[in-house]
């Protein structure tokens, strides 16, 4: 595996043959996809830490979704990458989204965790408070956030039966500096919507049953805009889906790359 700082960005690359990059969400980092990693044996495995996440450096204040972008696309020139499948969870399926409608070239597909077009005007609302409790309490006000979206983000079922999961969330989320995080929060709630029916490559969007982020009917809607989506509900899962489901989701990613490689 080599380690690359690119202009302060952190990235992973493993393995060769056709490239596949990997994109976090927010209160996430490159961690999100190690648990699924042996799915992308024959490929060159692009894993990203965004500004500010992770061992990524960079100003995060008033950080946008097209900043992101910005970002991604640097990594890509940088690494002589010129058209890669493309993995997003949450908000990294909406950075995905926004890159496969501004730079249609670099991307050959689209797999998709948890997938939304943009947040909910509830959601936006809840985003900026969740924003301004951990501008204002600091590591505290993150610590709060982190244990109530434990509650929400992650099914009973992985709670009751996969305590390593769990505790992997609650680092992922703790591990973020306040700053960063409620500057993501922000980006979050101002983002707009992709124009995803003219998103025209291969593209599976997987949710769990349990996910609230990312409902499964909201989802099933999602594919029947794009002209080449699907969609797959895995049982007894939350929003995490990579970290909850490792295994089925390792099977699908597996499907889908040796199908569009």
């Amino acid at each position: 595996m080599r380690l690359h700082l690119i202009q302060g960005i952190a990235v992973e690359d493993s393995g060769s043959g056709p490239a596949v990059v990997c994109v976090h969400g927010l209160g996430g980092t490159s961690n999100t996809w190690t648990s699924v990693q042996s799915a992308f044996e024959g490929h060159r495995l692009i894993r990203v830490d965004l500004p500010g996440c992770g061992r990524s450096v960079g100003d995060t204040q008033d950080i946008s979704v097209q900043d992101m972008v910005n970002c991604l696309q640097m990594v890509c020139r940088t690494l002589s990458i010129e058209r890669a499948q493309w993995m997003g969870h949450s908000m990294g399926t909406i950075v995905c989204q926004h890159l496969a409608q501004s730079s249609p070239a670099l991307v050959k597909s689209l797999l998709l965790f948890g997938p939304l077009v943009a947040p909910a005007d509830p959601a936006r609302e809840a985003l900026r408070q969740r924003a301004d409790k951990v501008r204002q309490g600091g590591l505290a006000g993150l610590q709060e956030v982190t244990d109530a979206l434990l509650n929400t983000a992650v099914s009973a079922h992985t709670k009751d039966h996969d305590p390593a999961a769990c505790a992997f969330v609650r680092e992922s989320l703790m591990r973020q500096t306040p700053q960063s995080y409620a500057d993501y929060c922000l980006a979050l709630s101002q983002v707009r919507a992709a124009d995803i029916e003219r998103i025209e490559v291969p593209t599976l969007l997987i949710t769990g049953d349990a996910d609230a982020v990312a409902p499964p009917a909201a989802v099933q809607a999602m594919a029947r805009r794009m002209p080449k989506a699907v969609s797959q509900v895995l049982h007894r899962c939350g929003h995490w889906t990579p970290v909850e489901k490792p295994h089925e989701c390792m099977r699908e990613t597996r499907q889908f790359l040796k199908r569009y490689a």
